[in-house]
This record gives C-alpha cells, structure tokens and sequence, in this order.
C-alpha cells in the first residue's frame, strides 16, 4: 500500500475541498490543519457530503468518514478543523486492508 504523508493528504483534502465548494473564492483561500469546516470555509451540510464522497473515491472504502462523524456529537462536528481530518484519513491509511 502507497501510505501517504500528513503533507501529501493536506493537499489531496485541500483540492478536494475547493472542488466541492467550487467558488471563485475558495481558489484564494488559505486552508491549513487548522482551518475550520464551518467557521472558515462555511462548508454546508451537502457539501460534507461531497467531500465524503471524493475522500471515498481517493482513499477507499476503509476511510469511513461517516462512521467516524457518527462517533461525534454535534458540537464536535461543528468545530471539526482539517487537521483533524488529515490526522483521521491518515490514521486508517496505514491500517491494514481487509476485504
């Protein structure tokens, strides 16, 4: 398996996350681990769905985004920061593969 880097899934996250928002604005946008989904990039709903969506596509099926939203409370989603994302999506990709 090709694990990638925390760096290398910024910037994957990062293009993905201007694809689903598709402003003109987003292409300006600094986003870091530190940047907020909701206060930042005002990311609705839909478009966490998207996203979800293309890490899928990206990474696989064993980068389960909506059972780990489901383990959070509201509170928590709303405050989820990129960096937390990164640290997730490349916690499960240096996990071994099971079918």
């Amino acid at each position: 398996m090709n694990r990638r880097t925390e760096k290398e899934v910024l910037g994957d996250v990062t293009r993905m996350v201007r694809e689903v928002i598709a402003e003109e604005w987003a292409k300006d946008v600094a986003i870091a681990m530190e940047t907020s989904f909701a206060k930042d990039l005002e990311l609705e709903s839909i478009e966490f769905v998207a996203l979800a969506e293309h890490i899928r596509a990206e990474y696989g099926k064993h980068v389960n985004l909506a059972g780990w939203l489901a383990t959070m409370d509201l509170e928590h989603i709303l405050s989820l920061r990129v960096g937390q994302l990164v640290e997730f999506i490349v916690r499960c990709d240096s996990l071994p593969m099971t079918e």
